[in-house]
């Protein structure tokens, strides 16, 4: 059966904004079951760390699964594990019965993200330009929709454990639906292109997907440091006002939910390496000024331009794991996002110690250490082109 690229792009979307949506609405209903189950703040952050190693498990188990059986099969089951376990932290009563239910909904939610950019490389060969970030861009629009419906539903009076079983059916629903118009695996057949190839293990990734997943991991963790201490540098170092330091988080997700629809049509003109090069570049650049800045729109300013710069970069490392070989697509995402992850979760562990040491503005030149390492080392994400065309998919309407 012939599937249009369009509705396959068009789900792909959905996915994408499917995923956002569901992990936003948990973390706006956050205060709701830490206050149900009983637990401190303390508590909490630990048990947050079960949401991250149950992300990084999924991770690793759906991407061999999404190269053996296709990305069509796994992702509705990944999306369907997802949208369910959003209701098992609402349904919690204690600080072990949210642990469970965290380490669950991670792994959905690792699942999804790694089996969906599976699918998203897939079609992004059959269009044979960029379109990875704009994807992503759709995610964190998931996000700030979530935002909204949790306000909305919280001004009704609506309790956490109602609207997180609400949104699970409507989530299914969507997931179900979209279902239909995922490409089926790449090859003349339909099927995997060599299916006698084993899958590689961590011994046999390639250094190559190593080496991205390095820079994934240092970029993340480098994003981290604006969701996680953004506001807190605006009000301790600067002295703003509560809700002029909240506008230093928004700056900074605007402008890189912003960047990521304009980053494929210039990297189908100047190329992924010269995204990551001076993307990374400019977020070293910005994330320097912000460290320094005297003032606070100017350091508003630059957690803007942290966000354009570093808005790009990801999805290309993703892109370029994905096409490196079209038998073992998943799982080579699966390192890159798992490590990736890993660096987005690090980072609170790292920053957090370093600033009994040093102001907290200064701590943030590590990343921007960091940001210049993968400027300088961008030239890694150079693949050969017939990679991308092997992972050409059975599609109709190829034109777009």
């Amino acid at each position: 059966m012939l599937i249009s690229i369009r509705a396959a792009r068009l789900a792909t979307f959905t996915y994408f904004g499917l995923n956002g949506f569901v992990l936003g609405m948990w973390i706006v209903h956050i205060p709701a079951v830490e206050h149900r189950t009983g637990i401190s703040h303390a508590v909490l952050g630990w048990l947050l760390l079960l949401l991250g190693a149950g992300a990084f498990t999924g991770m690793q188990l759906v991407g061999p699964l999404a190269d053996r059986f296709g990305a069509r099969r796994v992702v509705p089951l990944s999306a369907a594990l997802c949208s369910a376990a959003l209701v098992l932290p609402a349904l919690a009563v204690n600080a072990w019965t949210l642990g469970a239910a965290l380490l669950v909904f991670g792994i959905g939610n690792g699942s999804l993200d790694v089996s969906m950019n599976t699918h998203a490389v897939q079609v992004e060969a059959g269009y044979e330009r960029p379109i990875m970030s704009a994807f992503h861009a759709v995610f964190s629009i998931g996000g700030v929709l979530a935002a909204l419906v949790g306000a909305r539903t919280l001004s009704w009076g609506w309790s956490a454990t109602t609207t997180l079983i609400t949104v699970s059916f409507v989530t299914l629903a969507v997931s179900a639906a979209a279902a239909t118009a995922l490409l089926p695996p790449s090859g003349p057949s339909g099927s995997r292109e060599n299916p006698t190839v084993k899958a590689p293990t961590w011994r046999t990734t390639p250094l190559r997907i190593w080496a991205l997943a390095a820079l994934a991991l240092m970029l993340m963790l480098s994003e981290g440091v604006a969701n996680d201490w953004s506001v807190l540098a605006m009000r301790d170092v600067l002295d703003a006002p509560a809700a002029t330091a909240a506008l230093a988080y928004g700056a900074f997700a605007t402008a890189m939910t912003g960047g990521r629809f304009l980053t494929d049509r210039v990297a189908a003109r100047f190329g992924s390496v010269a995204i990551v090069r001076y993307g990374s570049a400019l977020a070293a650049v910005a994330l320097t000024l912000t460290a320094l800045s005297p003032s606070v729109p100017l350091a508003i300013a630059g957690w803007a331009l942290f966000g354009i710069g570093l808005s790009g970069t990801i999805p290309q490392l993703f892109s370029a794991a994905g096409h490196a070989d079209s038998n073992a697509a998943g799982v080579n995402v699966s390192r890159v996002a798992g490590l990736g992850y890993l660096g987005m979760l690090a980072g609170p562990a790292i920053i957090g110690p370093l600033t009994h040491l040093m102001p907290l503005n200064h701590t943030f030149f590590l990343p921007v250490a960091f940001c210049m390492f993968a400027a300088l080392t961008a030239h890694i994400l150079r693949a050969d082109r017939q990679a991308l065309q092997a992972t050409e998919p059975v599609v109709s309407n190829r034109t777009a």
